[in-house]
């Protein structure tokens, strides 16, 4: 096991079936045994507040996308997911709902909890991405450094995901970053070794740029097969893309990790 970025997020790709993937409780569309009428006026309601008595309904199990209306896509309107979020805001806010009663100030607080959560979560690409890959079946186990401590404390060994094609350059690197970390502790500075890690961090910084780059690819990919799978969309499909989406991300958050190590031992 190659020494360093130990606090690499290791994702495990494991495919569920379809009542797991329901069976996951978080805002959007209203269920099907969600009645669209208002608990108090009784006329047809949006989902999180009434239209026409503009009372705050009791909130329903359902995912973040649909929360905002939106389609379980990767590419988003970051501008129509801010106006979505202040037009709810100002709907949903509990400091509206002070001389209600305590049910409904309590599902007042719950909307504007789960409001906060999707749209934090929506907003970031990244973590965009990896709430879709949960939500399709795919779970995601994070190394952070604290799992790092953990499994030294226990005496476990922590998972780690190593890129094939960065063996050789890791491998390097962490004899570089050991020889530095030695250097310092005996007050000693290798202006030629600070060169080459430099050298070696401008490489995995490069890398990760064109990781993203790899990954917006795939938001196409998928977000296309979305608008097609009505028609042509297979499981199949879903499993190679969202694979290879989960590839991406655990060589660029091997990556990200690698060049948080390198900034600590230069510092």
């Amino acid at each position: 096991m190659v020494a360093g970025a130990g606090c690499a997020l290791a994702l495990n790709f494991v495919m569920t079936n379809a009542e797991s993937k329901s069976s996951l409780i978080v805002p959007g569309q209203v269920p099907r045994e969600a009645t669209p009428s208002c608990w108090s006026c009784g006329t047809m309601r949006a989902v999180h507040f009434c239209s026409s008595c503009g009372k705050v309904q009791p909130p329903v199990p359902v995912d973040y996308f649909t929360f905002f209306g939106f389609p379980r896509k990767l590419n988003l309107d970051a501008s129509q997911l801010e106006k979505e979020f202040y037009a709810l805001s100002r709907k949903l806010h509990p400091d509206l709902f002070g001389q209600a009663d305590s049910e409904e100030r309590a599902w007042s607080l719950e909307q504007s909890s789960m409001l906060n959560d999707a749209y934090r979560t929506l907003k970031d690409p990244i973590r965009r991405t990896e709430y879709l890959l949960r939500l399709e079946g795919v779970e995601l186990e994070e190394q952070s450094k604290k799992a790092t401590e953990k499994a030294r404390t226990s005496g476990e060994l922590k998972k780690q995901v190593v890129p094939a094609d960065l063996l050789e350059e890791v491998f390097e690197l962490n004899l570089h970053l050991e020889e530095l970390r030695a250097q310092k502790k005996l007050g000693e500075d290798d202006p030629a070794l600070l060169e080459e890690i430099g050298k070696a961090k401008l490489s995995l910084e490069e890398k990760y740029d064109a990781l993203f780059n790899e990954l917006k690819a795939q938001w196409n990919r998928w977000d296309r097969l979305v608008d097609s799978e009505a028609s042509e969309g297979t499981d199949d499909d879903r499993r190679k893309i969202l694979a290879t989406i989960l590839d991406i991300l655990n060589r660029r958050n091997y990556v990200r990790n690698l060049v948080r190590d390198v900034n600590e031992a230069m510092e």
